[in-house]
């Protein structure tokens, strides 16, 4: 038999014709129980579904699934961190269920508004805290006596007073005494607060006295404002309404209501000490021009009433109100946190100052334009009980 020959086009040409055959048409829907292998091209909406299809739909899902793994990752490193550098401490001051006197200590700026670390956890003087344990010794039967350790260079004018005057409610309300020991610095808002004792030790290297009152500094950039064409604008009710404001010369009319402030506040205190130490008003407005006394000064003036520390306060205390039988609970508010606890106190502070020290260094950018306009952003000083170098 005679065989056909055929050329390698024909050959070419059969095969490409029994493939189209067996293949769907494209673009078209596959039948409801046909399973398309890796040639064949589903339907996807006007056009066939191609494999850069399927890998391109499952890259967006691995993407979302990342992002959303990422946020919750965040999330929960916040809350490890605040576990590990919030105060858990109990807020309520430990003290014996026996007769005690309580030493309570006044440390750093008196201050509605805390320092806080970079946790936003209180690192100093704690002032609502201060007051609550206060308002505790009033009602515990088992207090017989207060000791007021201050290591302060004072504070704000009205969180000071509100606690010399707490530290009054205590005296009056209870009867029991009240003894103030001075560390190295009881200065201003410091010294205020110790008046409201009946006895005042200090130690022989204490600096107290400065009674005056301070608004700190106010920046008049205006000037320098000028010299990089920068101009401000502001629109108030009345030519008062933005006195202290560091883009324009202050008026001697917002110089005199300033200065008015600060009077009333020195009239206050000076009033206060005078009634307090059994001093003459003018005498202690003689005292009273901001300047530091040393402890010996201070008793030649008549602002304290002793050399000593401590355990002279409580020895004297316990002889002259026949207090022997009294224990000493001391009230120090401490910050306490978890890491703090486990890797010790030392390396929390280290790891802040380190923070510190990079948050210094990824804001304080700008060249002269940025500080100026940082500076600017502080707001006018209030009054202050406060001993500024």
């Amino acid at each position: 038999m005679k065989r056909k020959k055929i050329s390698m086009f024909d050959d070419y040409e059969n095969k490409r014709e029994s493939h189209n055959a067996a293949r769907p048409e494209y673009g078209a829907r596959p039948d409801a129980g046909a399973r398309p292998n890796y040639y064949e091209r589903p339907y996807a909406g006007d056009r066939a579904y191609t494999p850069r299809d399927e890998r391109r739909g499952g890259g967006l899902r691995k993407g979302i699934i990342i992002y959303i793994c990422i946020f919750i990752g965040i999330v929960l490193l916040g809350f490890v961190f605040r576990a590990l550098f919030s105060d858990w401490s109990d807020d309520a001051p430990a003290t014996p269920g026996s007769p005690y006197i309580a030493r309570l200590d006044v440390t750093g700026t008196i201050s509605g508004s805390p320092a806080t670390d970079l946790f936003g956890n209180i690192s100093g003087y704690n002032h609502s805290w201060t007051l609550d344990s206060i308002d505790d010794l009033m009602y515990d039967d088992n207090n017989f006596g207060l000791i007021l350790f201050v290591d302060s260079p004072g504070g704000g004018v009205y969180e000071s007073d509100e606690l010399y005057l707490k530290l009054r409610e205590y005296a009056d309300s209870t009867g029991r005494p009240i003894y103030a020991v001075m560390g190295s610095m009881a200065a201003s808002g410091g010294y205020y607060i110790s008046t409201a004792a009946e006895y005042i030790y200090a130690n022989r290297n204490t600096w107290t006295g400065s009674i005056g009152v301070t608004m700190g500094t106010m920046v008049d950039l205006s000037e320098f404002l000028d010299r990089y064409g920068v101009k401000t604008e502001t629109i108030t009710s009345g030519r008062n309404k933005a006195m202290g404001s560091n883009f324009e010369p202050m008026t001697d009319e917002q110089r005199a209501i300033f200065q008015g402030l600060i009077d009333e506040a020195y009239d206050q205190f000076t009033g206060i000490v005078a009634e307090e130490r059994y001093l003459e008003l003018e005498y202690v407005r003689e005292l009273a021009d901001g300047r530091i006394y040393t402890a010996a000064q201070a008793i030649d003036n008549g602002l304290i009433d002793d050399i000593g520390d401590f355990y002279t306060a409580l020895a004297d205390m316990q002889d002259i109100y026949n207090l022997d039988f009294c224990d000493v609970a001391t009230l120090s508010y401490e910050y306490r946190s978890l890491f703090g606890t486990l890797f010790g106190a030392g390396a929390e502070k280290n790891l802040t100052a380190v923070l510190t020290k990079l948050s210094n260094i990824l804001t304080n950018e700008g060249g002269d334009i940025g500080a100026a306009l940082r500076l600017a952003e502080s707001n006018i000083p209030a009054p202050q009980y406060l001993y500024e170098r």
